[in-house]
């Protein structure tokens, strides 16, 4: 017997939210869409994200959630090999730029359409960027980086500038500098 378990109307909402958040923009799609599209009633809406500002939080925490996967499955991959950890993270981070309908950081793209350090969208920004740093400074670590506070930094940089440049560019990037970058920077700290 086939039990699945009913996605629930915060589920939908969100679901539909984190779709159209990242094709579109936070600021260029409204709620009325999102309730819309995601079939749930105005009151089912307001019942689970009291304003958009939280809806927009919920969706940088569940991509949060997603952008830090690849350093779990690295460690999975490679649970002996730090050092194959951080190459096998390097390039899951370099392959989200090949996906089907890639658009740019979703941390990046919200913090350029919100601006004001005080906006609510400030912390899971902020919190995400500092998460990505600590894992890479400890995957540095214990690969045996000579500088791995700034290798993390490096690699950090560099990532957010391929990001960007992958979307800026579409057709004309080349994923492999991004790479070969990298690759560069972690050999010169071994």
């Amino acid at each position: 017997m086939n039990m699945q378990k009913k996605e629930t109307a915060k589920e939908r909402i969100l679901r539909t939210a984190i779709k159209l958040f990242y094709r579109e923009g936070v600021r260029a799609v409204g709620i009325d869409r999102i309730i819309e599209e995601s079939g749930v009633a105005k009151a089912s809406f307001y019942r689970n994200f009291a304003t958009k500002d939280d809806l927009v939080v919920a969706y940088l925490e569940r991509c949060n959630d997603e952008l830090m996967k690849p350093f779990e499955e690295a460690k999975r991959r490679h649970p002996d090999a730090p050092l194959h950890q951080l190459y096998d993270v390097v390039d899951s981070l370099g392959a989200r730029s090949e996906q089907p309908g890639y658009r740019g950081c979703p941390f990046l793209n919200t913090a350029v359409e919100f601006p004001d350090e005080n906006h609510p969208t400030q912390q899971p920004i902020a919190t995400y960027h500092l998460e990505m740093r600590r894992r890479l400074r400890e995957l540095a670590e214990r690969a045996g980086a000579q500088d791995p506070e700034s290798l993390s930094a490096q690699l950090l940089m560099l990532y957010n500038g391929a990001m960007m440049s992958a979307y800026l560019e579409r057709a004309a990037y080349v994923p492999d500098h991004f790479l070969g970058a990298a690759k560069r920077l972690i050999d010169q700290q071994m």
